[in-house]
């Protein structure tokens, strides 16, 4: 576990690098390397299995009854995230639930091919469904945020509702406000004979949102405020990120293998991201209001 000193300094800095690389990742720009650098697929905990590129993660949950896979990360990517499934010993046409945590081009825009090649459901919540299926987000952003291939939802997932497959049990809390719909999943799992909660969070950070004025989310601070609360009262043991920097996914990896089991576990990792998060949140809103004024 990571000193608080520490673990808070590498979490600001990581949500300043992700911001930042919105902000140049315009649709005639380039992407940060390590989006689309292919990675090597690895085991994390009990049935949880990440196939994302070193940047953007996605995560494969298995079953016997099928696999669930969440985030598709870039479209470039679909063929990598697919190759490092088959690298695992699972098949790509065995997932049948597609789940997103929120419908930005960085882990959405792959979700249209892996549907395809899958054949699996799309669940999502009602708040990113349209962004989902038109590719295009409305919300005000500095970023001016890429569209992405668009991918049709089969089915709504609302808040606090369990989607299962099999012994999969994967209840969505929905936590708006850096999307309209954004969903953070969590689930149960054993791992060495213990129960473990885990938390895949949706992003928390303003990135370039609008929150005065913003024509196509008005409710968007409000919408902050609650998911900062909302995750406040959650205490998972181990968080896994979008973006993996954040929770030093591939460094804690590499440590379990080295025979540390708890290398996952984490209870204060979460209090850490929503306390940063909050601060950017502020300190962006203190800045529009001094802007508009």
């Amino acid at each position: 576990m990571a000193a608080k000193g520490k673990g808070s300094s590498m979490i600001k800095h990581g949500w300043m690098a992700i911001g930042l690389a919105l902000g140049i990742a315009g649709p005639s720009r380039a992407w940060p390397a390590e989006w689309h650098q292919p990675a090597a697929p690895f085991h994390v905990v009990g049935n949880v299995y990440y196939v994302g590129s070193k940047g953007l993660a996605a995560y494969l949950i298995t079953s016997p009854s099928g696999h669930v896979l969440l985030d598709g990360t870039l479209a470039e990517n679909v063929p990598g995230i697919e190759r490092n499934i088959a690298a695992l010993g699972f098949r790509v046409r065995d997932i049948r639930i597609l789940i997103n945590s929120h419908a930005h081009f960085d882990h959405a825009a792959g979700l249209a091919a892996l549907k395809r090649d899958s054949k699996a459901m799309m669940i999502a919540s009602a708040g990113d469904k349209p962004i989902l299926e038109s590719g295009h987000i409305r919300v005000q952003n500095s970023n001016d945020l890429p569209d992405f291939p668009p991918v049709k939802v089969d089915r709504v997932v609302r808040d606090g509702e369990v989607v299962r497959l099999g012994a999969i049990a994967l209840r969505a809390t929905l936590t708006p406000g850096h999307t309209p719909g954004c969903t953070a999943w969590s689930m149960r799992i054993r791992d060495h004979g213990r129960p473990l909660e885990i938390l895949f969070p949706c992003s928390i950070t303003t990135a370039g949102n609008r929150l005065i004025g913003n024509a196509g989310y008005p409710g968007i601070v409000g919408d902050y405020r609650k998911s900062f609360a909302r995750l406040s009262a959650m205490h998972p043991d181990i968080v896994l990120t979008a973006h993996p920097e954040l929770s030093d996914v591939a460094g804690r990896a590499a440590r379990r293998s080295s025979d540390a089991p708890d290398a996952f576990v984490d209870r204060a990792l979460l209090p850490r991201l929503v306390s940063a998060a909050r601060t950017q949140f502020e300190d962006d809103l203190k800045r529009e209001r001094a802007g508009s004024n």
